[in-house]
Order: C-alpha cells, then structure tokens, then sequence
C-alpha cells in the first residue's frame, strides 16, 4: 500500500515546524527521512501514526484520506515505532508483544493458536525470545527497542512507521533490523541520524531542513558532499561500499579540511 504525504505542514505556537512536505513512498519500499536535529522529521511521522493532527495537508494512505479511517482501521493498518513509546509498566515482555493484537481484538477476547505463533516468531525474530518472561523494566534500552518492534510487527500492518529504531542497539541488532526493514515487504517510513545506515537500508531518501523537503531520490542521488556540507554543516567524501555500491560517507574532523 502505498503512503503519500501531501503538502503537510504544521504550525505550532505560531512556528512552522513542517511546511509544504510531499513525499510518496511506494507500496514495499522503505523511505528515510533525514535532516538536522529540529527539521521536522518526527513531527511529520507524528501526523501519520495519528498523534499530531496536520495544520494543512493530507496524509494519504492508498486512495484514502488518513483522517476519513476510523482508528481502529488506521491502527490495522499503520504500526508505528516511536521515541517516546516509553513503557510505565513493568509488563513481561510477551504480554507487550501481545498487545499489538490489540487492533485486531474485540474487549478481551483471548490471542488464537495463530497469534501466538505471530508473537512467539516476532520475538524470535527480534532475538528477544530468551527474554519472554522478563519484565520490560529490567531491560536495556537496546532490548526495549526490541521489544517495541516486536509488538509493531504483530500488528500485521501494512505501513510501518518508525522513528530512530537504531537507537540503543549494538552493530550486530542495527544491521539486523535494517535487514529486516529490506525484506519485509512493507511500505516502511523511517527517521535513521545515522546516514550511512540509511543509504544501506533505504530505497529513497527525503531530506529535511528546518521544516521543508529539500531533496529527494536514491540514496547515491541524494547523499552528494554538495548536500551534506549546506544541510548538516560537516564535510564528507562519499565513497562507494565496496560489498554493496551503496554511497557511503567519510566524516572530515578537520574542519579547514
């Protein structure tokens, strides 16, 4: 299913924080959104899981208008893994994995033979299986991480909307979600810092700075020493991955450099 932003922009207190913001992201394709600290990337995501209602705009999801879903529907159908999707209860780490049956369930009614598959192969998934009976609040923030993506993806969701999922996660657990993210088959929307993580896992690239789209392509496209220097204020040489041929980025320390 495919996702469109369409002019989203958001006011607050009088300050734009989006503004104009159109993007597509294709039916299976994974989209990064990039840009500085403060560019709007997560508020715009913001507006697509349903937590921030757009100034103007519309989020498109296929040939519906987002706002026109009940959000039972819309909850059936985007899973969002978000920075501030804290945890205040001491909840074992299955019974959260299980609440993203949550959509599908009418009051309490019990999880079938099928979604305890689901959970149990999310959990394995996400190597968080060991960690089934633990309480989510004796966990590392790594395995929160985890755990959170876990539950996204039991949510059976068509688009998966995810802000900063590397953070907290050591090398090894990095590289395997962002595989993870490549053969999902989902329609994927992501915020990723890391730039040469999101050259390595994104089809396209949205680049924001202070609220507006200011590129947009394929990674080898977009990533150019031209941008990085105007939009993040750093010299990079961008070199070829020699495994991959994904762009990659060699950081100047020197700034006269």
């Amino acid at each position: 299913m495919d996702l469109k932003l369409d002019e989203l922009s958001v006011v607050t207190d009088g300050k734009s924080l989006v503004s104009g913001l159109s993007l597509t992201v294709p039916d299976g394709q994974v989209v990064g959104l990039v840009g500085p600290n403060g560019s709007g990337k997560s508020t715009a995501l913001r507006c697509v899981y349903r937590a921030l209602r757009p100034s103007s705009g519309t989020v498109w999801v296929g040939e519906q208008d987002l706002t026109r879903l009940s959000m039972r529907h819309s909850a059936r159908t985007i899973a969002a893994m978000t920075q501030d999707g804290g945890i205040d209860f001491d909840f074992t780490v299955e019974e959260v994995v299980a609440l993203g049956r949550a959509p599908h369930l009418r009051g309490n009614t019990a999880l079938s033979g099928r979604e305890r598959e689901l959970c149990e192969w999310a959990m394995d998934r996400l190597d968080i299986g060991h960690l089934a009976h633990r309480g989510v609040l004796t966990l590392s923030g790594g395995e929160r991480q985890r755990v959170l993506l876990a539950r996204a993806l039991v949510q059976e969701p068509e688009i998966l909307v995810l802000d900063e999922p590397t953070n907290h996660l050591d090398v090894r657990h990095q590289v395997d979600l962002l595989a993870l993210l490549r053969t999902s088959g989902l329609t994927v929307l992501v915020v990723l810092h890391d730039l040469n993580l999101a050259a390595a896992a994104c089809d396209r690239l949205g680049v924001l700075s202070q609220g507006r789209l200011v590129a947009s392509g394929a990674p080898a496209d977009v990533l150019t020493p031209e941008l990085v220097a105007d939009v993040f204020g750093v010299k990079a040489s961008v070199v070829q991955h020699p495994l991959t041929g994904d762009p990659q980025l060699l950081y100047s320390l020197d700034p006269t450099r």
